[in-house]
């Protein structure tokens, strides 16, 4: 199984960000403890298997210092079977990464880092309200690098108001230049609610042209494969060897356990969020009592959930395993409602797994939604 630990501070909260998160650090202390406490008693959710990998998310997990990780390294230790755990990934923005913070993670397990780059344009950085600059972000990861920890991921965003096609490209060249191994490229969505969704209801900035948004896709989907990058999901392209292990768990439905406010768990039968609210979550663990709320799924739901999963992959669905899984009717269910798609060279059909196209990415929501099997009420 697979371990996420979700560290719900920020310094700052960024403008297009809508996980959960707190500027306010007052809590930190009894969070921690929480976690540790729901650490020991969620195992029991996923039956005890051995941990693959462990991924510390946020908000801001490089805001905790040594000995709140040594605590919760701990507690991993205690209670699970890491013996055989290939990859620990610590999420961390640019501006955290100073020398020494850098030393002390390598004292720590971590063997991979995910560096919230996102732009190496400075107006853009002011525009999405990241605390760092296109300086600070290049140090970081040369630090890093020095310091040893070298498979890196860096996050980038693309689709800005007003962006360029070479500021875009102005941002990939020198990403590439710093020799990274892991890249994951988001396009900026306006989630209800957030600063920028708040700027485009007041007319103060407008989406990006679709058609240039598409271009500066497929031009970097073109650049990172002259570089030996593979894309292997939609919005990931790594150097052979370097793909993430814990996030391609997701993909490919194994099992994980997720800790701390709003963190999601699943195990193949049942899915279970924890409440998005420091405040509550504290309250619950601190009483004994969950801090989760529990679904059932039904065969409607794992196979809905086995076609998003898989389809986000430049694998695609395995043909054999979707019968096997879920019998005849639902996989003659998914290929008629993807004959369409296969015409139009949206969907391919090789070696038995049904995949997009290049073309077919760019689509990808509308597609799966089309895939996905509704229940007659």
């Amino acid at each position: 199984m697979n371990l996420y630990i979700h560290i719900p501070f920020c310094k700052t909260r960024c403008a297009y960000c809508d996980f959960y998160s707190s500027t306010d650090f007052t809590l930190k202390k009894r969070l921690i403890d929480a976690i540790c406490t729901e650490l020991s008693a969620e195992k029991k959710y996923i039956k005890n298997e051995p941990v693959k990998t462990i991924y510390f998310g946020g908000g801001t997990p490089s805001l905790l210092t040594e000995d709140d990780f040594r605590q919760l390294f701990s507690t991993i230790e205690k209670e699970y079977d890491i013996s055989a755990c290939e990859e620990i990934t610590l999420e961390a923005n640019p501006d955290d990464l100073t020398t020494d913070y850098i030393l002390m993670l390598r004292r720590l397990p971590f063997n991979r880092i995910s560096i919230g780059v996102q732009s190496l344009v400075e107006d853009e950085l002011r525009l999405i309200n990241r605390r760092h600059s296109a300086a600070q972000a290049q140090t970081a990861v040369q630090a890093c690098f020095e310091a040893g920890l070298t498979n890196i991921n860096v996050d980038i965003i693309y689709g800005y108001s007003s962006q360029t096609i070479n500021n875009f490209l102005f941002s990939v060249d020198n990403i590439l230049n710093m020799n990274i191994k892991h890249i994951s490229a988001y396009h900026l969505t306006y989630e209800k609610g957030t600063v920028l969704w708040q700027k485009l209801q007041r007319g103060e900035i407008t989406p990006i042209d679709e058609e240039l948004s598409l271009k500066m896709y497929q031009t970097l989907v073109e650049k990172l494969e002259e570089k030996g990058f593979r894309q292997y999901e939609i919005s990931n392209f790594a150097q052979p060897g370097f793909e993430s292990k814990h996030n391609s768990s997701y993909w490919n439905g194994s099992n994980y356990l997720g800790v701390g406010p709003s963190a999601h768990s699943f195990n193949g039968t049942t899915r279970k969020w924890n409440k998005s609210s420091i405040s509550d979550y504290l309250q619950d663990i601190e009483a004994g009592t969950p801090a989760y709320e529990l679904e059932t799924l039904s065969e409607t739901d794992q196979y809905n959930d086995f076609i998003i999963t898989s389809l986000r992959t430049v694998k695609g669905i395995s043909l054999a395993v979707l019968e096997e899984k879920f019998g005849k009717y639902r996989l003659s269910y998914c290929l008629d409602n993807a004959r369409n798609y296969l015409q139009n060279n949206i969907l391919v059909i090789e070696n038995n797994y049904l995949r997009f196209t290049q073309k077919g990415f760019t689509v990808s929501d509308g597609v799966m939604a089309d895939l996905l099997f509704v229940e007659e009420e």
